[in-house]
C-alpha cells in the first residue's frame, strides 16, 4: 500500500525537473535539465546546416535523438501531473502541439533506418522534418513563453489585422488584375505580387508598367507598411503588459 504514494511522488519529483524552471519555482536539478536540454537542442540543428554525412555528424544526431526519446517518454510518464485527467492524461498528452512538436523531432531520425525510406525523395523529407526540432526550444525559453501569452493574449486584435492583410491583398490583387491584365498571367499570380508587395518591397519578377498601375503601386505600398506595423505594434505592447505584470508579481 506504501508503493503507490512513494511512486506517485517519485513521478511529481520527475515532472518538476523536467518540466522548465521559471525564475520563482525553479530548483537546481531543473534548472540543469533545461540548460542540457538547450544544448542538444541546438547541437540537433547543427547536422541539418550542412550537407556532409560524416561520422561526427551521425554521432550528433544519434546522442541527441537518444535524449529526445528519454524525454519524450518522461514527459509522457509525468502527464498526469500536467493534465490531471487520471487515465485519460496518458491519451490526450500526446496530442498536445508540444508533444506533436516531440515526436515530430524524433521520428525522422527512427525513419531513417527502414528500408522503405531510402528513396531521394523521402529522405529530403525526413531531413526537412528535422528542423521542427527548433521548436522545442519554445518550451525552454522565458522570452518565447512571454511572446506565446502576448499572442494568446491579443489573437483577437492580430486576428483582426490578419484578415484586414488578407481583404488588403485580395483587393490590391484584383485591382492591378483589371488595371494591368498583360501583366499577370492569371489571378493567383496578381494575388502572389500582391503579398510579395505587401509585406516587403518586391522581389522585381512582377512589376507594373502602365502609369496608373505604378501609381497605384505606391499608393498600395504606403497602405501595406501601416498594415505590416500593426501587428508589431500590438505585441510590443501586450509584452510590455506581461512584463509589467511579472514585476507586480514580484513585489
Amino acid at each position: 500500500m506504501k508503493s503507490r504514494p512513494y511512486k506517485k511522488n517519485r513521478i511529481k519529483e520527475l515532472y518538476e525537473i523536467i518540466e522548465p524552471a521559471d525564475d520563482q519555482k525553479g530548483t537546481v536539478q531543473s534548472g540543469i535539465y533545461d540548460s542540457i536540454m538547450l544544448v542538444c537542442i541546438v547541437a540537433s540543428m547543427i547536422p541539418l546546416t550542412v550537407k556532409s554525412t560524416a561520422t561526427i555528424f551521425t554521432v550528433i544526431d544519434k546522442i541527441t535523438v537518444a535524449v529526445f526519446i528519454a524525454d519524450y517518454l518522461m514527459r509522457l510518464i509525468t502527464a498526469d501531473e500536467k493534465l490531471h485527467k487520471g487515465v485519460r492524461s496518458y491519451l490526450f498528452y500526446p496530442l498536445l502541439p508540444m508533444a506533436i512538436i516531440d515526436l515530430l523531432s524524433i521520428l525522422p531520425s527512427l525513419m531513417t533506418v527502414s528500408r522503405s525510406f531510402k528513396a531521394l525523395r523521402l529522405l529530403r523529407i525526413v531531413r526537412t522534418l528535422k528542423v521542427f526540432r527548433s521548436f522545442k526550444i519554445f518550451r525552454y525559453s522565458k522570452n518565447v513563453e512571454r511572446i506565446m501569452q502576448v499572442i494568446h493574449k491579443q489573437a483577437n486584435s492580430l486576428t483582426a489585422v490578419f484578415s484586414l492583410a488578407i481583404f488588403y491583398v485580395f483587393f490590391t490583387a484584383l485591382i492591378m488584375f483589371n488595371i494591368e491584365p498583360d501583366t499577370f498571367e492569371n489571378f493567383f499570380a496578381a494575388i502572389y505580387w500582391a503579398a510579395i508587395s505587401l509585406t516587403s518591397v518586391g522581389y522585381g519578377d512582377i512589376t507594373p508598367v502602365t502609369g496608373f498601375g505604378r501609381m497605384f503601386t505606391v499608393l498600395s505600398a504606403f497602405v501595406g507598411v501601416a498594415i505590416i506595423a500593426l501587428p508589431s505594434g500590438i505585441i510590443t505592447a501586450g509584452y510590455m503588459e506581461i512584463l509589467q505584470e511579472e514585476k507586480n508579481r514580484d513585489k
